[in-house]
């Protein structure tokens, strides 16, 4: 098949699933019947609770869940073995019918709670037990997030040394020029949202200034770059700028960061639309099912390696943590929330032709990274001959990834950062961090939140996360599964259709059990063959652990759905 055919059936899909299923699932649950305004404008704080408009939260919401995500999932899964087509199905089907509905239900649900997290709608439709085994595993969750996006980032900045402990200038230019160029991204970041809030610039003219700004940076950026520093060193500059990003007022770095961010993803988008139609690469380079060298089974390996391109749990915690906390009107949820996840279904589409592109010009081979296949694939469909077009336009996509990492590192961290806070609050008591007491008024503080988690997630990128990455796949699907338990046992508690989250909810909970229990067979496995570290046994502890959950949390979701259709029987 072309990749023209590919891109052109796969969003005609997607464009009908947002019309006519977003639509429905509209009327089904009352989205805009509310006349109360949202917890944006109700308990607007100046730090949180912001109202944004649409197009800036937007800009907010994609690039928290993008992230890194649609373009590893689908590259990791192409190079296990899968063919293009089992891909194809999940990024379509599972964004339409699986991914969009988590998505617009968590955020939706968040709203009419006014702006509170998964956690706590648990606690307040299922039980407390439910909300304080979801906070902890969530948090637990986030930390690796932040560990890797960290790591991601201080890797894409960090100089390469020579034996002699020697910067290698030639090596590191194209990380210090990603370095440069992100560093001025937060400065005129900073300035788009004072000129905005504070002086009320017109959204208009701000965004033409931002983009041009955007273009002056990345120019700068390419010219002057003299910040060499290795990874370790980019590590704790992260640290201290998601601590400071955790905390300080959305409208200053956190709305107009990613709003501008927003940009360079949609004109990467754009750009690597356009080099399909330049290419149109032939996907005869890659398998159709699997390749005959695969030895991975599909289920379910395929479910929780294609992630943020068809369903993510990380994207329960966004909608619920960050997004309806600044939304400005409930009509606004459906474009927000179920478009931003088919926009990033796109992307992942758009993801496979690239990898295709790359396997044409090389020889079917497909063993370099992902921002190689992805930057290489792109700017190799443009420019075959890899001249000075290619060498800028790889550059771009790198640095387009690595402020994506940035950005979502940032939103992961706030939303730790919510949970920890969460945690030792008790929500049916209207006990908030102002009016608790004791060792609660110390842990839920928002800053020693903030400290604890951006240590742990340091440390943890530091001495090995990837010891235990391996995880973070079946965790992932895990929140999501009991993101999509948690509304639809709130639509069931107020008597709205939760039908469409039931299959969904049920083929989550299937796929995370089944991988964990083959992930914790392989760690035990390693172990039983002796002189492992502590990696797997980290990960067959926890996979054991998470297995319970799982299945504890079923029970009690089973039991409040169960008890609902009774009462609507009688």
């Amino acid at each position: 098949m072309n990749g023209i055919v590919l891109l052109i059936i796969g969003v005609a899909a997607l464009v009908c699933g947002y019309i006519f299923y977003g639509r429905w699932l509209c009327k089904q649950w009352g989205v805009g019947e509310s006349k109360e305004a949202t917890p944006a404008h109700t308990m607007e704080d100046g730090i949180d609770y912001v109202p944004a408009p649409a197009p800036v939260l937007m800009g907010h919401h994609f690039s928290s869940i993008a992230g890194a995500g649609p373009i590893t999932g689908p590259i990791s899964a192409l190079k296990l073995g899968f063919g293009w087509l089992p891909c194809l199905l999940w990024i379509v089907i599972g964004g339409v019918f699986f991914g969009g509905v988590h998505d617009f239900g968590a955020l939706f649900a968040s709203v009419r709670h006014g702006g509170r997290s998964i956690g706590e709608i648990i606690s307040e439709n299922m039980s407390k037990r439910a909300k304080m085994l979801f906070l902890t595993f969530a948090y637990l969750t986030l930390i690796l997030v932040v560990a890797a996006f960290a790591s991601i980032v201080a890797g894409t900045f960090g100089a390469t040394f020579t034996e002699a402990g020697a910067v290698d200038y030639a090596a590191s230019e194209g990380n210090a020029r990603v370095a440069m160029v992100s560093l001025l991204f937060i400065v005129i970041a900073i300035i788009f949202g004072f000129c905005v809030y504070r002086r009320n610039a017109p959204m208009s003219v701000a965004s033409v200034v931002g983009v041009i700004g955007i273009v002056v940076i990345i120019a700068i950026g390419m010219n002057f770059h003299p910040i060499y520093l290795s990874s370790t060193a980019w590590m704790w500059i992260c640290g201290l700028y998601i601590a400071i990003a955790s905390v300080t007022p959305v409208w200053i770095l956190l709305q107009p960061r990613d709003y501008l961010s927003s940009f360079l993803l949609y004109a990467m988008l754009a750009l690597a639309v356009i080099s399909v139609f330049i290419g149109h690469p032939s996907l005869e380079s890659l398998p159709t099912f699997t390749s005959e060298t695969c030895s991975t089974p599909i289920f379910p390996v395929l479910f929780t390696t294609i992630a943020c391109g068809a369903i993510s749990g990380f994207h329960s915690l966004v909608s619920s943590g960050t997004t309806s906390k600044q939304l400005d009107k409930e009509t606004d949820a459906k474009p927000i929330a179920y478009g931003g996840m088919l926009l990033e279904c796109v992307l992942a589409i758009v993801v496979l032709c690239a990898v295709a592109g790359y396997a044409n010009a090389n020889g079917g081979d497909i063993g370099v990274g992902p921002t190689v296949l992805f930057g290489g694939g792109i700017a190799g469909m443009i420019d075959p001959s890899h001249g000075g077009v290619y060498s800028v336009l790889n550059t771009l996509l790198v640095l387009t990834y690595s402020s994506f990492c940035l950005t979502s590192l940032d939103t992961a961290t706030r939303l730790a950062r919510f949970m920890f806070q969460e945690f030792w609050l008790d929500g049916s008591k209207g006990e908030t961090p102002e009016n608790v007491t004791g060792y609660k008024k110390v842990l839920s503080n928002m800053y020693v939140s903030t400290i604890i988690t951006v240590l742990l997630g340091v440390l943890l990128g530091l001495n090995g996360y990837e010891k235990i990455w391996a995880l973070f796949g079946s965790a992932n699907q895990l929140l999501a599964a009991l993101g999509l338990l948690a509304v639809a046992t709130w639509l069931g508690n107020i008597g709205k259709n939760n039908k469409m989250f039931l299959l969904p909810m049920v083929f989550m909970l299937v796929v995370t059990i089944c991988s964990l229990i083959i992930n914790t067979k392989t760690q035990i496995g390693l172990i039983s063959a002796g002189g492992a570290d502590w990696g797997p046994y980290v990960q067959a502890i926890l996979g054991v652990l998470l297995v319970v959950l799982a299945v504890v949390l079923a029970i009690e979701g089973i039991s409040t759905i169960s008890k609902q259709k009774k009462t609507a029987a009688k």
